[in-house]
């Protein structure tokens, strides 16, 4: 007997050494840390389907891993032989043809037998999944069907044949393990119970692993087009657009198949495969690397739902580099919105076989394409495919959130509420650049030069800068947010109405507007902080944007320990090394400039780097909005009682939330900003003193400098809203309409950017304007009476005079001139 399984065991080792000079494989979750195994239990691993190959690489990947062998000869007496077996295996009968049956093998009824009879006994179940080539397939192409691993059971010869086109590209993911004992301990007298609760754990398994990877069954291009065309809504649109418009049906059909033809993705499994590869180069060539946290999140959404990848919008390369992690890290990816502007020759049909459908900017006066577009999108849901968009529409200029457009967010929601068996999960994504690849044509449409259309030509400028190197990208991937969950919390009865295609609820767009504000504070929430945007902060902190080299380092030492300090989300990560090592690699990128003095260097913002900072500033203002407002309190008053602090913090925390996207609810607010005091003691940035008041450090200290640059990091957005509220004093209540004041606001801005030599372009963007605005009048500090004028009570004036609190007196007299108030 040992001598038969030393024979086969050679056997076996030889054909797996054959079958890995051909097979590579990608492998998750494949360490003792990930899958928690207890030392002193007995593993048993388990492979869905009867393979011969499984069984090899399933024993590469255990001694690559260093992982208790499945081969080993399992230490439980009656149970299988081997440390692993396979959950079913194919019957098939000399005249059943193709027609197989599967069933479970003799393996696994053993050891649930084995585990019935000796409870004492504990087994480590590990289930794992094996995929040969990680892409969907498409249901009326045979060479396809032949060619890659999909949802059927694959037969001898294909199986071959997939390993022979796809074994380079093979993905395997082990899972958490599974407590034998606790499996099967409610059916201790019903083995056939037992065996059906453990088999029916593991089928789950495998198919939640199946989905998220290869995503669901995909349809031909052409029947999906055809399928919408034959769809109700689109068949009564195309109806009454005839009607409207006096065009025969068949004209107005034709149209609606073009816009489906113009619209639906073409995902394709070479193309894929092509492009996973080609940007693999890429991204070595042009980052430094690609940091991915958080993934484990996306896989746990992807099992079991409809996935809606929502990252933040900074450069075209977003499209590509989300979709390039999430396969790498064995994910199906998303279907991709993009601008019908991308649709161009050689890029467009590139872009749409790597899953991009495309989307016109607006289509508020086309219900005919707005039909189209509404069905696609309700399809691609109801199916389970995974979808990407942006909710901020464009790509930021400034580095900050830009205010969602609801658009996409609204047609998801009304797919879901006409069907909602397939749950849908946003996941956001933060994607943080330590210098982005437009960075320069950014700074010049913020000073007005005419946004450049996209071009092949355009294209090829730009592949120009693949020579030099962009830092370091991360991906983050922040907290789920179910939609299911956000109805539930806002429209509780929303599961007992009826919905048709056009049908859209009295409280839809309020459910879509508080949407768009959690997927923004997440996609917040989940920020990366790099070296770039610490220094930035900083320096930009300072009066003249330069700072002794050793003052700057400890400088940005302190801050980061005020994030760590009181972490603003579980999903933010922070910059490995110290202040040394972030200034010497922000110097390296070139975006700093070094004086040498003999009293020690002098390190600086000049020309348009200084300019170009604030975009890297401004990816991670909001972490440390909370502090600088505290601090900014102390600019002009050596104490407050802590108290005063509340309340002002309190009162101006509802705008920063609505311009920053902050996280913090508004009902816990007070609770947050009584603890980010009590770290600003801690950190030796303010100090308690008696009759419960709050006092800044002696002037002239280090502390108070560090109080004082903390403060800058909110200080012009506060300026801003200072000057509104300037303004309609110096009109008086009833004077002015909304745009009127939006207007006046962005024009002072604007001056006082000049005579203070801001560099901010943010501080007179008209839509931050606009955005405060309707904020003060949602708050109830404005009205708007009948002729759509504003009107204001004393609370504004006493708002204003608190504001005053935060302003330099310099700042204070410089507004006042500007609006010509009087003292």
């Amino acid at each position: 007997m040992r001598f038969y399984q030393g024979v086969r065991n050679l056997i076996l080792s030889l054909l797996r050494k054959i079958l890995f000079l051909w097979v590579r494989t990608d492998v998750s979750g494949n360490t003792l840390e990930a899958l928690g195994l207890d030392p002193d239990k007995p593993v048993c691993y388990v492979l869905q389907y009867r393979s011969l190959s499984s069984r090899l690489v399933l024993e590469q990947e255990v001694r690559r891993a260093k992982l208790p062998g499945s081969h080993d000869t399992l230490p439980v007496k009656d149970g299988p032989g081997h440390a692993f077996f396979f959950l079913y295996k194919r019957i098939t009968g000399l005249f059943r043809g193709r027609r197989q049956k599967l069933v479970a093998t003799d393996e696994f009824n053993e050891l649930v037998r084995f585990g019935l009879e000796h409870p004492e006994q504990e087994v480590q179940v590990v289930p794992v999944a094996m995929l040969w080539g990680r892409a969907p397939d498409k249901e009326r192409s045979l060479v396809k069907l032949l060619l890659s691993d999909n949802w059927s059971v694959a037969g001898r010869l294909q199986k071959f044949l997939i390993i022979l086109l796809h074994g380079r590209n093979t993905y395997v993911q082990f899972g958490q393990p599974l407590s034998l004992q606790e499996t099967i301990d409610e059916y201790r007298d019903n083995e056939a119970k037992a065996n059906r609760k453990l088999a029916r754990l593991l089928r789950t398994y495998f198919r939640r692993v199946r989905q998220a990877v290869l995503g669901p069954d995909l349809s031909h291009r052409r029947t999906l087009v055809d399928g919408l065309i034959r769809s109700q809504a689109v068949k009564e649109s195309i109806q009454k657009t005839a009607a409207t418009d006096k065009v025969p049906q068949h004209k107005v059909r034709r149209r609606a198949y073009k816009y489906a033809d113009e619209i639906a993705a073409n995902m394709s499994v070479v193309a894929i495969r092509v492009l996973e590869r080609l940007l693999s180069r890429l991204w070595n060539r042009i980052y430094d690397g690609v940091d991915v946290h958080n993934i484990e999140i996306a896989r746990e959404a992807a099992q079991d739902n409809a996935v809606v990848y929502v990252p933040c919008h900074r450069s075209h390369v977003d499209y590509l580099l989300l979709s390039y992690v999430l396969y790498r890290n064995g994910l199906m990816p998303p279907h991709i919105a993009a601008g019908i502007n991308l649709n161009m020759p050689i890029v467009g049909p590139i872009l749409r076989r790597g899953g991009a459908f495309f989307m016109r900017r607006s289509f508020r006066d086309n219900p005919l394409y707005a039909t189209v577009f509404n069905e696609y999108m309700h399809v691609i849901f109801t199916r389970g495919y995974s979808v990407e968009y942006f909710v901020e529409g464009g790509r930021s200029r400034t580095g900050r959130m830009l205010q969602p457009r609801a658009g996409m967010l609204a047609m998801t929601v009304r797919s879901f509420l006409r069907d909602h068996r397939k749950p849908i999960v946003f996941v956001p994504v933060y994607i943080g650049y330590e210098k982005v690849m437009e960075g320069r044509s950014y700074l010049g449409e913020l000073r007005g030069k005419k946004k450049q259309k996209e071009s092949v030509l355009g294209l090829a400028k730009t592949a120009r800068k693949l020579r030099h190197s962009f830092g370091k990208v991360s991906v983050n991937f922040g907290e789920p947010l179910h939609l299911a969950d956000v109805l539930d919390e806002d429209h509780p009865n929303w599961r007992t109405e009826t919905y048709s295609e056009d049908y859209r609820p009295y409280w839809l767009p309020q459910v879509v507007n508080d949407l768009a504000g959690r997927v923004a504070s997440g996609i917040n929430a989940a920020v990366a902080v790099n070296p770039i945007g610490l220094t930035a902060t900083t320096l930009l902190g300072t009066e003249r944007m330069a700072m002794d080299e050793g003052q700057l380092i400890r400088l940005m030492d302190q801050y980061a320990n005020l994030l760590r300090a009181y972490p603003y989300a579980d999903t933010v990560t922070l910059p490995d090394g110290s202040g040394r090592d972030w200034l010497a690699y922000c110097e390296n990128m070139g975006l700093v400039i070094r004086q040498p003095q003999k009293l020690g260097d002098i390190i600086a913002l000049e020309g348009r780097n200084a300019i170009l900072m604030t975009y890297y500033r401004n990816n991670i203002q909001h972490l440390f909005a909370l502090p600088a407002l505290i601090a900014s309190l102390f600019e002009t008053r050596p104490s407050l009682r802590r108290e005063k602090i509340v309340f002002l913090a309190t009162a101006a925390y509802p705008y920063l939330q609505s311009e920053l996207f902050l996280h913090y609810p508004r009902e816990e607010i007070e609770t947050v900003i009584q603890h980010w005091i009590d770290v600003l003691i801690e950190q030796g940035l303010l100090h308690q003193l008696e009759n419960d008041r709050i006092g800044r450090p002696e002037e002239g200290t280090d502390e108070m400098l560090r109080v004082r640059i903390l403060a800058r990091f909110i200080i012009q957005t506060l300026e801003r809203y200072h000057l509104v509220l300037g303004i309609l004093r110096k009109y008086g209540s009833g004077t002015l309409t909304a745009e009127e004041l939006e207007e006046q606001s962005t024009l002072l801005a604007e001056r006082m950017s000049i005579l203070f030599g801001l560099n901010a372009p943010e501080f007179f963007d008209k839509t931050l304007f606009r955005n405060f605005i309707a904020n003060m009048q949602e708050n109830g500090v404005l009205e708007a009476n009948e002729q759509g004028l504003l009107v204001y009570h004393e609370v504004l004036e006493q708002v204003a005079e608190d504001a005053r609190l935060v302003l330099s007196v310099e700042k204070q007299q410089a507004i006042q001139q500007i609006t010509m108030m009087d003292a």
